[in-house]
């Protein structure tokens, strides 16, 4: 197996994982980090997120053309 098959492989892995977090269809009982902790509740909510940018930039999807504000003439 290629070096390049190997990484994108590891991309949608991380990527789905992320993404299973993030919808976790166990409704909370799968938690890494309690939420009601203050200020570091949510960082393992802001890990996957992290995870399924990492795996959107290896296949070269680009969301910051969404966000862009509009130029003022």
């Amino acid at each position: 197996m290629n070096k390049d098959r190997l990484k994108s492989i590891v991309a949608i892995a991380g990527g789905l994982l992320g993404l299973l977090y993030i919808l976790n269809p166990t409704a909370g009982i799968i938690e890494f980090i309690p939420d009601n902790i203050p200020y570091i509740g949510n960082l393992d909510e802001a890990a996957a997120v992290v995870l399924i940018l990492g795996c959107l930039r290896h296949f070269n999807v680009d969301l910051t053309k969404h966000f862009k504000g509009k130029k003022k003439s």
